[in-house]
């Protein structure tokens, strides 16, 4: 027996989001935090509607929308003008009950994570720094400390005395891009540094771009964008510089020195865009595209940025780590409740490391294209990059697609162990679509974290008998051509994993296709 069957480290979005979840499944977990208390940066802003789909399970996408402000809209403009305006927000409609951008920042969405934690009798355990651990045949055994004795020796009696001990089954290192876990377990973070410089400011001010949607500078020497808080004055500005834009920035290029004021000189087109009141918080940095060689070692697991990091464009690097939270809170959950096999831990680096990958590759590619300098690409961004876009979000296919992309609900584990079936348009491995009939729709019952089945049309009679010998919910639909319209096929059955992803589609609607599932997974979820 164990002190507590998981240990976080790192309270973050991904490190709060693994407790919850875990926690919600019945699972003891600490969570420990080098920080004395919770950040009040804003930091990550956008949630995409895949993990807003996600956080229902714990009655939370409704409640973060109360929080944040939905940006249905961008803006393109170049050399300081106005060009187009695309109405992002339409796209979604009928796919997602969150067709749009919500913009929370990270501050607010953490204090609402911490709050539902409590909800489970778990506290964040903060000036707690991870010192090392060791893993035996049962578990692991984690070393912390207050952060504030770090200059003392570790010899040191006084030290040694202040050293806390924690025995886990697991140990999940939500600990950011600098990982401590990463580091003990001896994962190599593979990848390269951005040349330029990345900004970050809140602002307040007024203006054609401060106006509720986001706005996207495409040419010249400072790419940047803004995203609104509200409806009123306040915005994120997001945005690159070469170094060399900045005549005070040496040939080291001391990022330190770097001020708001320099990018504003820098950025005739922002002067155009906005009238800026008041800068509430500025930093720039270096950006990194790196993925962890491996997002598992033994009974040590990566999550999030701790496992990958890549350019902010499109916002997806918060959203990645809170997907690889829920995929890994739920089989871990299931292997310490004896319903699995600790082989079914291996599916978590398979389903996500592949993700994270492509991932990186799609961000760095983007970012090249607006970040790139010349003649050529200046010309590309100021006028063929917005004829191109305008023309291609006229077709509902593109725009369709740009929405799946950008959302993460396009996200799929087709080739993944846990995948078998198609039926329909609908594989194993694929989201399940959101169809709304009515006044209802198929999600509600995605709500619990569990296995379930799904039929749209007639349950045949051995997967009711099925699903009543194994206890697992049987959700049936009335048939209407919306199921059929989103790619679902008529009295088929799809067996839905806790995460809301097809398991199993089964075009035939008997069960015996379910069986031989569990049976090669070596699942029991009865």
């Amino acid at each position: 027996m164990h002190e507590t069957e998981v240990l976080i480290v790192g309270a973050g979005p991904t490190g709060l989001v693994t407790a919850l979840w875990l926690s919600r499944q019945g699972i003891k977990v600490r969570i420990i935090e080098r920080g004395e208390r919770t950040a009040t940066t804003s930091r990550a802003l956008a949630v995409h509607a895949r993990t807003l789909e996600l956080y229902r399970q714990l009655d939370l996408g409704d409640r973060l929308v109360a929080l944040g402000h939905p940006l249905g809209a961008t803006n393109i403009w170049t050399q300081g003008v106005h060009r187009f305006r695309i109405p992002f927000g339409h796209f979604g409609m009928g796919l997602t009950p969150y067709p749009y951008i919500l913009i929370v920042p990270q501050d607010v969405q953490e204090r609402l994570l911490e709050e539902r934690l409590r909800d489970f009798g778990v506290e964040v355990e903060r000036n707690k720094e991870l010192v090392d651990f060791a893993e035996n045949d049962g578990g692991v055994v984690a070393r912390f400390r207050d952060p504030r004795t770090r200059n003392l020796s570790l010899e040191s009696s006084e030290v040694a005395e202040d050293l806390q001990t924690c025995e886990a089954a697991y140990i999940v290192g939500c600990d950011g891009a600098h990982s401590a876990v990463r580091h003990m377990a001896g994962i190599k973070f593979t990848g390269e540094t951005y040349g330029q410089i990345f900004f970050v400011a809140d602002i307040e001010g007024q203006g054609p771009a401060i106006n509720g949607e986001g706005h996207l500078q495409l040419d010249g020497d400072v790419t940047f964008l803004t995203l609104a808080y509200d409806s009123k004055r306040h915005a994120r500005l997001i945005g690159n510089v070469d170094g060399k834009q900045l005549a005070h920035i040496e040939a080291k290029e001391d990022i330190s020195k770097v001020n708001f004021e320099d990018l504003a000189l820098a950025t005739p087109a922002m002067r155009q865009m906005m009238q800026i009141d008041k800068v509430n918080w500025f930093t720039a940095y270096r950006v990194h595209h790196r993925v962890a060689d491996k997002f598992r070692s033994g009974r040590a697991f990566l999550v999030g940025d701790a496992a990958h990091i890549h350019s902010p464009v499109g916002g997806q690097g918060m959203n990645t780590g809170i997907g690889d939270a829920i995929n890994l809170a739920w089989k871990l959950s299931t292997v310490l409740q004896r319903k699995a096999d600790a082989s079914l831990l291996d599916t978590y680096e398979s389903e996500r490391r592949a993700f994270a990958l492509t991932l990186v590759e799609t961000t760095d590619s983007a970012f090249n294209k607006l970040a790139a300098r010349g003649w050529l690409a200046n010309f590309m961004r100021s006028y063929l990059i917005p004829f191109v876009v305008k023309l291609a979000v006229k077709f509902g296919f593109v725009r369709r697609r740009i929405f799946f992309g950008l959302s993460q609900l396009k996200i799929q584990y087709q080739h993944s162990l846990l995948s078998a079936g198609s039926a329909g348009t609908i594989k194993g491995g694929d989201r399940l679509p959101w169809v709304s009939v009515g006044e209802g729709n198929n999600y509600e019952s995605l709500k619990e974290i569990t296995w379930q089945v799904h039929v749209y049309g007639d349950p045949s009679t051995e997967l009711v008998k099925w699903c009543q010998l194994r206890n697992i919910p049987l959700h049936c639909f009335s048939w209407t051509s919306q199921y059929s319209q989103a790619g679902l096929a008529q009295n088929a059955a799809y067996l839905i994993r806790p995460d809301t992803y097809v398991a199993v589609a089964e075009a035939s609607g008997k069960p015996e296709r379910f069986d031989s599932f569990f049976r090669d997974t070596q699942l029991n979820v009865s």
